[in-house]
C-alpha cells in the first residue's frame, strides 16, 4: 500500500467517525453553529459587535475581518473549487439527515472553514482579544464541516490554510499600496 492510498484509507475513517458523533453536544451546538456559519451571518455579527464596542481598535479588526473573509471566500469558492473537482463524502457515511443539504460543489476546499479561518487570523493582529474569542467559533465550524458531510478533514485543513493565506493577504496589503504610493511620489 503506498503512502497516498494510507493517508487517504486513514482520512475516510476520520470522517466516517467524526461522521457517527453522536453526543449530546454535537447534537445540540453544532446545528446551530452550521446556521450561525451560513451565509457568513457569524462573521457579520462578530464584525458589527466589534464595531460597535470596540473603539477605534473595534472597527479596524471588524473592517480586517470582513476584509479578510471576502478574500477568503473569493480565493476558496471562486479559484480552488474550480480548478480541483472533489466529490462530497459518500452520503451513507452519514447517519443524520443534514447531509441532504449539502452543497453541490467541489469538496476541496471548505469555504465556510477559510471564511471563518481568513476574518478570525485578520482580526487578531488588530485585537487579539476578538481573535481569541472569534477561535471558539472558528474551531467549531471546522468539526461541523465534517460532522454534516460536507467535507472532509483535508478540505477542511485546506480551507483553513486558504484562510490564512487570505489574513496575510489583508494584512500586508496596505504596506504594499503604501509603499507603492510613496514609490510613485519621489521625483
Amino acid at each position: 500500500m503506498d503512502i497516498l492510498t494510507s493517508l487517504r484509507a486513514g482520512e475516510n475513517r476520520l470522517t466516517q467517525r467524526v461522521a457517527t458523533w453522536d453526543s449530546v453536544w454535537a447534537r445540540s451546538v453544532l446545528p446551530s453553529v452550521e446556521d450561525a456559519a451560513e451565509h457568513t451571518k457569524l462573521w457579520w455579527a462578530a464584525a458589527v459587535l466589534m464595531a460597535s464596542q470596540g473603539g477605534g481598535r473595534g472597527r479596524r479588526a471588524a473592517a480586517a475581518g470582513i476584509a479578510g473573509m471576502v478574500v477568503g471566500q473569493a480565493l476558496a469558492n471562486g479559484v480552488a473549487k474550480r480548478l480541483v473537482e472533489r466529490r462530497r463524502p459518500p452520503k451513507e457515511w452519514f447517519p443524520h439527515d443534514e447531509v441532504e443539504e449539502r452543497p453541490e460543489s467541489s469538496s476541496f476546499p471548505s469555504g465556510h472553514t477559510a471564511a471563518a479561518v481568513a476574518f478570525t487570523g485578520a482580526v487578531t493582529p488588530i485585537w487579539p482579544w476578538a481573535g481569541a474569542a472569534c477561535a471558539v467559533p472558528t474551531l467549531l465550524v471546522a468539526v461541523e464541516r465534517v460532522h454534516d458531510g460536507a467535507h472532509y478533514p483535508s478540505d477542511v485543513i485546506a480551507g483553513a490554510s486558504v484562510g490564512l493565506a487570505a489574513a496575510a493577504l489583508v494584512r500586508a496589503l496596505p504596506h504594499v499600496i503604501a509603499k507603492r504610493a510613496a514609490g510613485f511620489r519621489r521625483p
